[in-house]
């Protein structure tokens, strides 16, 4: 099993940063990929943003590209997104995912096999 857990959400105003952090423990050497989601009230949940364990590569939503970060640290287990440039519009729960099988596709979360919790990022106009 692993587990995640996300920190960091709050709120910000907007043209602010935040940096939100996911946690793994468990089987986390073994992921394949771990990525952010986020889902605001009467909406569907999104894809952010998505890195590749063991070689780094990442992919964004095109929306979201050159606003946000998503990094990775291998002695913390830990995933991280740097939001800057924050919008109104992205506010919403963050959710870390991670998927052990490599043969996924990394933009649609029912691909995924383990969730955070989530964590709410609200920004103010």
């Amino acid at each position: 099993q692993v587990q995640l857990v996300e920190s960091g959400g709050g709120l910000v105003q907007a043209g602010g940063s935040l940096r939100l952090s996911c946690a793994a423990s468990g089987r986390s050497f073994s992921m394949y990929a771990m990525a952010w989601f986020r889902q605001a009230p009467g909406k569907a949940r999104e894809f952010v943003a998505v890195i590749r364990w063991s070689i780094g590569s990442t992919d964004y939503a095109d929306s979201l590209k050159g606003r946000f970060t998503i990094s990775r640290d291998h002695a913390k287990n830990t995933v991280y997104l740097q939001m800057n440039g924050l919008k109104p519009e992205d506010t919403a729960v963050y959710y870390c995912a991670a998927v052990a099988r490599s043969r996924v596709n990394v933009r649609k979360p029912e691909q995924y096999e383990y969730w955070g919790q989530g964590t709410q990022v609200t920004v103010s106009s």
